[in-house]
């Protein structure tokens, strides 16, 4: 699926529309969701006459970190202490939703359909805190922020990360949600803090006056049981046991909602500024991922729907009923997060293309024009294979300095070091592609799960270069698109809870076979990962 223009839009008046707010790690848009049922009779693109969903795009607008300048206490100085703290400006987002969302009712009031929700997802982790009165604390602090470095670690010898896993079923990463809370304990802002909530929580209660927390996002806290889907007490108290500072986490984090619970509705200012009326606002899977593989195009009933979400990060892994949360498991460092329906996302973080993004914004702002198309074909006629890098190194996390740091990988794992622009892209690509095959035929390995078709979803299912790599790397077939994946799970949440769709997963999915154009790629020597 791609996003129409606005004067491209051909849908029957009074049709129902809903507004995706997505928010990622380096731009947030708005767009305008409009479902198009099927004349009886209607033979659509999925045999089966399901609805179709048409994406506009009314905004979009920047995002990433900004740096402050920060002090450690003298000669006290953090693990990882710079002398500057990256956040996240939220009020730009926040100014950027609203008009967005107003754009979007123009939109829709032009074509006479009619506005029947809005949905906020965003990535993960990160959080404001709200004061006693619900204003917030200053802005949130930025994911790749390197103040919980070596925070893991202190964690773990405290209470232990076997223990962590048995109720969390997360992936350790520096940045979860659970390591910032130890990493600023000490805060001033914490300690004026009377609740926390997630940024497209933080969003929706903006929005609607209501703080609740959707339980797709919450799974990445670190602080969320699994199995139950509710904030794991005994986890939580541990935490505050070992820290006092937190000894009230579990009384500053909200309630929790599952994705299609309706929170509220716009509230009178917001109205106000957007055009729109007493809207319902939609908790959708509102960890972006989370939308964007409910939009993973899988049409085989019953088969084991595998992966990739592919954009600044690449999310690697398995729609499962049930999570894995064995000792092999935490040792191959695999996520349990949760899904839509009761559905489990087990997976694995690579890097994704925040690293090929990264060169190319290190050579634009270095004043070259650079073709990122005709750069991709060049690297496309590059040998491949002569350099393979680990994309999750921890050298790779912070911005600044790519290409020197996958030359220097290079170099220090004894490889072809990469001369040219061409082949440091390819060896880019290869060592994505590579990281995705370990990372899939793991989790097969682990679930005991069969697959033998990989869906690639988000940004990077354009990249007909990654694509064909990634097929040969899996010898899978790679079902590219929808390139809108997270908005369109987004819209296609809300539908449903609006009464514009109907049915389950596979039912939802067939929306998305029948609005979105495919493409298959074939390895050269096809096969089955089997668990």
């Amino acid at each position: 699926m791609s996003v129409e223009r606005a004067d491209e839009l051909d849908v029957p008046r009074g049709s129902a529309a809903f507004v995706a707010v997505d928010l990622g790690a380096t731009s947030g848009r708005v767009i305008l969701g409009v479902v198009e049922n099927p004349a009886p009779g209607t033979d659509l693109p999925d045999g089966g006459g399901a609805p179709r969903v048409h994406l506009v795009e009314t905004a979009r607008f920047t995002n990433g970190p900004v740096a402050l300048p920060v002090s450690a206490p003298a000669g006290e100085p953090g693990p990882g202490d710079t002398g500057t703290a990256l956040h996240w400006d939220v009020l730009h987002l926040w100014r950027g939703v609203l008009d967005g969302v107003r754009a979007a009712g123009l939109l829709a009031r032009r074509h006479g359909l009619e506005v029947r929700g809005v949905g906020v997802d965003s990535w993960a982790v990160d959080y404001g805190l709200l004061d006693a009165t619900g204003a917030l604390l200053g802005n949130p602090r930025h994911y790749r922020d390197p103040r919980t470095t070596g925070v893991p670690d202190a964690v773990y010898a405290r209470v232990d990360a076997a223990t962590h896993y048995a109720v969390n079923g997360l992936q350790t990463l520096p940045f979860n949600t659970e390591f910032q809370l130890v990493a600023g304990a000490d805060d001033a802002t914490w300690a004026a803090a009377a609740e926390l909530l997630l940024v497209p929580d933080l969003m929706t209660y903006w929005l609607t006056g209501r703080r609740v927390a959707e339980v797709t996002n919450a799974s990445t806290t670190g602080l969320l049981d699994t199995r139950s889907r509710t904030w794991s007490d005994d986890l939580v108290a541990r935490l505050g046991a070992e820290y006092p500072a937190l000894g009230a986490l579990r009384d500053r984090l909200p309630a929790l909602v599952e994705p299609g619970t309706v929170v509220g509705h716009l509230l009178p200012a917001v109205q106000e500024a957007t055009g729109l009326g007493a809207v319902p606002v939609v908790a959708v899977a509102s960890h972006d991922t989370a939308s964007a593989v409910v939009a993973v195009p899988a049409s085989t009933p019953g088969a084991t729907v595998a992966y990739v979400s592919c954009g600044t990060w690449s999310l690697v892994g398995l729609e499962l009923d049930e999570p894995v949360l064995s000792e092999a498991s935490r040792a191959a460092n695999f996520t349990n997060e949760l899904g839509l329906d009761g559905s489990v996302r087990y997976l694995r973080n690579v890097m994704g293309l925040w690293v090929l993004n990264e060169c190319v914004r290190e050579w634009t702002e270095a004043g070259d024009d650079v073709d990122l198309g005709a750069l991709l074909a060049a690297a496309g006629d590059e040998p491949g294979g002569g350099c393979l890098v680990d994309v999750d190194g921890d050298e790779f996390l912070a911005p600044g300095s790519m290409p020197d740091r996958v030359r220097a990988a290079a170099r220090r794992t004894g490889q072809e070091v990469p001369q040219t622009r061409p082949a440091l892209v390819r060896a880019v690509l290869d060592s994505l592609a590579a990281a995705y095959a370990r990372a899939l035929t793991q989790a097969c390995e682990l679930s005991g799960a069969r697959v033998d078709t990989l869906y690639l979803v988000g940004g990077g299912s354009q990249n007909e270069l990654l694509c064909r790599l990634t097929a040969e790397a899996t010898g899978l077939p790679v079902v590219a698109g929808p390139v809108e994946a997270a908005a369109l799970g987004n819209v296609l949440v809300q539908a449903r809870a609006g009464g514009a769709v109907s049915g389950g997963l596979p039912d939802l999915r067939r929306v998305v076979v029948a609005s979105s154009t495919l493409r298959r790629v074939e390895p050269r020597a096809a096969g089955t990962l089997v668990g």
